[in-house]
């Protein structure tokens, strides 16, 4: 039975157990069980509960406390009895643990690198000599060949409706269910060929064809604008994520290069990678 199924199998017993008595002063080591003499521990309880999911972390303590505690107990008694652990075993937990405690560095690091006065500088830095960018408002509809957008184009130079012949014949099934709108947008978010036809192309008068990976273009541009600067809560997740990178980044390469590091086994063939055998 896992861990999971067995607190929810006791959940009904425990919920009508009075709970534990309340006292002061316990720390993360207060001891709360003991195993032959190896200690459980009130972190260790806490620690358990945080990993459990949402749905069990939004229990009552009281129903959860006990439950938890013989769960660590039964745990604590089964890794006693392990003898003997496989290289495979052990290098799963040596891995574990470098990798949980390499997690902790790099939290501290990203906890210190976000500040609301990095922040400001990082937006500061993209955004206060920024030119202004404009953005443009545009249709288009998109066929397989020259002939057939020539054939589309003299049907709207005769008066079609171009949102219409978009509906019927774009094979861009997305914006031509719309009528071939394709919204508002910068420069640096379509392809090129299709780019430099919008920015070239007169308002309300359709260019093309304009040939791209995905076909023949008939392009309308229908409003442009002088696009404002995102705020700086609006770019906050972005930059943070930027300079949390960095920081872990920067982190790294001055610990390695403090570092005395040897790689004896560089040179060996990679195909050991895959020999399960050797951690049997």
């Amino acid at each position: 039975m896992t861990r999971f199924a067995r607190l929810r199998s006791g959940l009904a017993a425990l919920a009508i157990l009075a709970g534990p008595a309340l006292a002061e002063g316990e720390t993360a080591a207060t001891v709360m069980a003991t195993v032959n003499g190896v200690e459980i521990t009130l972190g260790q309880m806490i620690a358990m509960r945080e990993s459990l999911p949402q749905e069990y972390q939004a229990l009552p303590n009281d129903v959860l406390f006990n439950g938890i505690l013989e769960q660590l107990v039964q745990q604590e008694a089964l890794r006693q009895s392990v003898t003997e652990m496989s290289p495979r075993h052990l290098a799963t937990l040596e891995n574990d643990e470098r990798g949980y405690v390499s997690g902790v560095a790099i939290e501290a690091v990203v906890l210190s690198a976000v500040t609301d006065e990095v922040l400001q500088a990082a937006y500061d830095a993209r955004f206060k000599d920024a030119a202004p960018q404009t953005e443009y408002n545009a249709a288009h509809i998109l066929v397989e060949t020259v002939e057939e957008a020539e054939a589309i184009k003299a049907e709207l130079a005769a008066g079609a409706d171009f949102a219409e012949l978009a509906k019927a014949k774009s094979i861009d099934t997305g914006s031509g269910a719309a009528g071939g709108d394709l919204g508002w947008f910068g420069l640096g978010v379509m392809v090129k060929p299709f780019e430099d036809a919008v920015v070239a192309a007169k308002l309300g008068e359709v260019a093309g064809p304009i040939t791209s990976d995905f076909g023949q273009h008939l392009v309308l541009v229908k409003e442009t604008r002088i696009a404002e600067n995102p705020t700086l809560d609006q770019m906050r997740d972005e930059l943070a994520a930027e300079i949390e990178a960095a920081a872990v980044e920067a982190k790294v390469k001055e610990l390695t290069d403090a570092a005395t590091i040897t790689k004896p086994g560089e040179g060996l063939d990679p195909a050991l990678l895959a020999d399960s055998a050797l951690i049997d």
